[in-house]
């Protein structure tokens, strides 16, 4: 499932608020795929450098869509959960299919919490162990928060790998209004057509 669709099948937001955090978050998602689209194929389960146990590029994407399945897992339970990649056999194309699910889920829950759904969604529950929050828009900033940093990580660890991603793509990650209209929005951020 591409971005495209994600959005495309995105459940009816009645706030502002709602609208854009479904936008925001499939920008968030579009930009984990273009890294996978253009990453050199030989990073995907190369070896760290160091010492210390570092997770691989694999187990960073598939870590992140995992997490994504716990969210909706505790947070909206009434979802259907995608199923859990495993980081030592998962694909590229696996990742971006799971990426694309997990994405779609995460932002049925965002609409369902942030767009005036009718109370389903109450609390975030970002871990079992984590006390949870009352839905807003703490929430979309947790969730954006932990792919960015996941992000980081992925682009930094390309380059140390000797596989650096080309400029156009580093940069082209923060060209939101053309993620925005990737992901099917007519206008950018801040446009509520």
């Amino acid at each position: 499932m591409t971005t495209r669709q994600v959005i495309n099948r995105q459940p009816k937001v009645h706030t502002q608020l709602g609208r854009a955090a479904v936008q925001i978050f499939a920008a968030n998602d579009r930009m984990n795929q273009v890294l996978i689209e253009h990453l050199d194929p030989a990073a995907w389960r190369a070896k760290p450098p160091g010492k210390n146990a570092v997770r691989t590029i694999a187990a960073i994407f598939t870590h992140m869509h995992n997490v994504r399945t716990k969210w909706v897992r505790l947070t909206a339970p009434y979802l259907k959960v995608p199923r859990q990649l495993h980081r030592s056999h998962c694909t590229p194309k696996q990742a971006r299919a799971g990426l694309a699910e997990s994405a779609a889920r995460c932002a049925e829950m965002l609409a369902e919490a942030l767009g005036g759904g009718g109370g389903r969604t109450e609390k975030f529950r970002r871990d079992g162990w984590a006390r949870p929050w009352p839905v807003g828009v703490e929430m979309l900033c947790y969730m954006l928060s932990h792919e960015a940093h996941h992000r980081g990580q992925v682009c930094m660890l390309a380059h140390q790998l000797g596989f650096a991603l080309p400029i156009e793509v580093a940069s082209g990650i923060w060209n939101w209004e053309r993620l925005w209209k990737e992901c099917g929005s007519a206008g950018g951020p801040g446009d509520d057509s």
